[in-house]
């Protein structure tokens, strides 16, 4: 593992692959380390050419937890993104956000156009205040997290909550979740670093004058049966952002299971070959 400095903040991150190609740069969702991402994910983009970086946002995982200070807002942690490219050493990247992680990522592709190679928006949405809100059930995942992972209904009520959030279609192998939940509370925990991530995202209020003006490629992946962010975000996020190419798969929920790497890792290429595309005719 290596570490970024990003102002007073230090960013946890992680590369796989060679150094001398394209980097992809991947932003985590509400609350979630860069373990979400997981290592065998990360090794299907390698093998299409692709230098990967993961990192864990501040207030999560082993980088900075905000204890103490000014809030932050979503533009602050797209500058952190930039911050570990400058550490890896790269200008530019493609740039890939999941969730929340898609709305810092939109923060970025707008305030870093000359830093942005390509962008994906992944199970996202535009902050357009019109949009459908989560089901109840989802809504309720966000709102009552578990703080205490030493209770012995920890585990469980991780896995509850993954559940109702999941892709219907493509269903975790058995134990998996229970294990992520288990390694996750292992490795870091900081529920408070939820709400102040939380707040930076709600500031940010409606984004769509901010995607009008992404000039990056972009794709925009979006479960059919997503129970948290409705599949109208996504397609809102397409329709804002010109030329972007939209994917709606059925049966896919708000989660990253691996039957769907495949699917994750077709989009950031689409991206990616768009990106190449566009630079050699340019």
């Amino acid at each position: 593992m290596a570490k970024a400095t990003s102002g007073e903040i230090t960013l946890e991150y992680e590369t796989f692959g060679d150094p001398a190609e394209d980097a992809v740069l991947l932003i985590n969702g509400l609350g979630s380390q860069m373990t979400r991402w997981p290592a065998p994910f990360c090794a299907l983009l390698v093998e299409r050419g692709l230098y990967v970086v993961r990192f864990d946002n501040r207030d999560v995982g082993l980088s900075t937890w905000v204890e103490e200070g000014p809030s932050y807002s979503a533009l602050d942690m797209a500058a952190d993104g930039g911050a570990v490219l400058d550490a890896i050493g790269k200008r530019a990247a493609h740039i890939v956000g999941i969730s929340m992680g898609g709305m810092i990522g939109q923060e970025f592709a707008a305030a870093y156009p000359e830093r942005t190679l390509s962008f994906t928006s992944i199970m996202s949405h535009s902050g357009n205040p019109g949009l459908p809100q989560p089901t109840p059930a989802a809504m309720d995942t966000l709102n009552s997290r578990p703080v205490d992972p030493s209770d012995p209904n920890f585990v469980a009520d991780s896995v509850r909550r993954a559940q109702v959030i999941g892709s219907p279609a493509y269903p975790w192998p058995d134990g998996a979740l229970a294990a992520r939940a288990r390694a996750e509370a292992d490795r870091a925990f900081n529920p408070k670093g939820v709400a102040r991530q939380m707040a930076a995202i709600r500031a940010s209020g409606d984004r769509r004058a901010k995607l009008a003006s992404i000039k990056a490629p972009t794709v925009v992946l979006h479960g059919a049966d997503d129970p948290l962010v409705p599949v109208d975000g996504g397609r809102d996020t397409a329709a804002n952002i010109p030329g972007a190419e939209l994917r709606v798969i059925e049966g896919m929920g708000h989660d990253l299971p691996p039957a769907l790497y495949t699917t994750f890792v077709d989009a950031i290429g689409r991206a990616v070959e768009r990106s190449r595309a566009a630079a050699a005719g340019a």
